[in-house]
């Protein structure tokens, strides 16, 4: 029979094995609680390298590459072509214009292989001549040409007397043109398209019609953009060239009664000879002045003798 040592026996293994069930399972919470081991030394000292540069490992990645992509949409955008015509004008004097005229013909066309020269132009001034010159050179190479065109004058022995460039901006007038021109390279595709799928006369001719109006826009388009591309590639020079003797004012002389009677002298001559000159020119044509005025008095001696006898009353007769 169940006695009550047995029921002891009993409650108290009961006993030993609920405390050892709490000690494993509070065993068992400490472990999960307590935090990870820590990190070895190496590890904690390891970096990965970025865009922007070395970040510390417990640093966010995100933020580097965050980092790399605000660096490179900050970045500034290049910037849009610009199309300029530019023309050069320069005048200078020189001691011989004809051959600093051919120095600078030789020297442009030299520097540019792709220079192109309309010729020169000689005008006659006393013994020596003027001359002007005009070229078409490359764009890349017109600063050079200009500078060099600045100090010629000086370093040959003449005098720079002006140097004028003139510059005009044509790129909005390029950017329309090429936007307007691939509008309608599009609208003729679409037409060439309609004009294959139509099967009526009437929708052919109309569409042949809007066909060759948006061609002829093409071609006129793509000259004026050719003329353009010319004039943004090569730049106008244009160089006059006169002698030095003219660009030299002569000093007002002093006052002096010689001079002046020189000056009389000289007047007298030049007003004797076309006085001559007309008396020499009346002598000539006097063969055909003499008879005319002879003419034109006879017949107005004549007018006046009728005049007279009209007036003058008749003789009375006697008885």
């Amino acid at each position: 029979m169940w006695n009550k040592t047995q029921g002891w026996r009993a409650w108290r293994m009961a006993g030993l094995l609920g405390a050892a069930g709490v000690v494993a399972l509070l065993a068992g919470c400490g472990g999960t609680s307590a935090g990870p081991a820590p990190r070895p030394a190496s590890s904690q000292n390891q970096s990965v390298t970025t865009q922007g540069g070395s970040l510390p490992q417990g640093s966010s990645a995100g933020a580097g590459s965050a980092s790399g992509s605000s660096s490179s949409q900050a970045a500034t955008p290049p910037p849009a072509a610009q199309y300029l015509i530019k023309s050069l004008s320069v005048s200078m004097t020189s001691p011989d214009p004809r051959k600093a005229a051919s120095d600078l013909e030789s020297w442009v066309l030299t520097t540019d292989p792709k220079a192109q020269s309309a010729g020169m132009m000689y005008v006659q001034d006393g013994a020596s001549y003027d001359v002007s010159l005009t070229f078409s050179v490359e764009a890349a190479i017109y600063p050079r040409i200009e500078s060099y065109l600045a100090g010629y004058a000086q370093g040959n022995g003449g005098k720079l007397i002006g140097l004028q460039e003139t510059v005009q901006d044509v790129t909005n007038d390029y950017v329309d043109s090429q936007s307007r021109l691939t509008n309608l390279r599009g609208e003729q595709q679409r037409l060439l398209t309609l004009m294959n799928q139509a099967q009526s006369l009437n929708d052919i001719l109309t569409i042949e019609q809007r066909l060759t109006d948006v061609e002829g826009q093409i071609e006129s388009i793509e000259a004026h953009l050719a003329l353009l591309s010319g004039q943004t590639t090569f730049y106008t020079v244009r160089i006059q060239l006169s002698p030095l003797d003219s660009a030299t004012v002569a000093a007002p002389q002093p006052w002096s009664p010689g001079s002046v009677f020189q000056q009389a002298w000289g007047a007298a001559l030049v007003f004797g000879q076309g006085l001559l000159t007309l008396l020499i020119w009346l002598g000539v044509f006097a063969i055909y002045i003499v008879p005319a005025v002879a003419l034109i008095w006879l017949s107005r001696r004549l007018v006046s003798l009728r005049r007279a006898a009209r007036a003058t009353p008749p003789a009375s007769r006697k008885p």
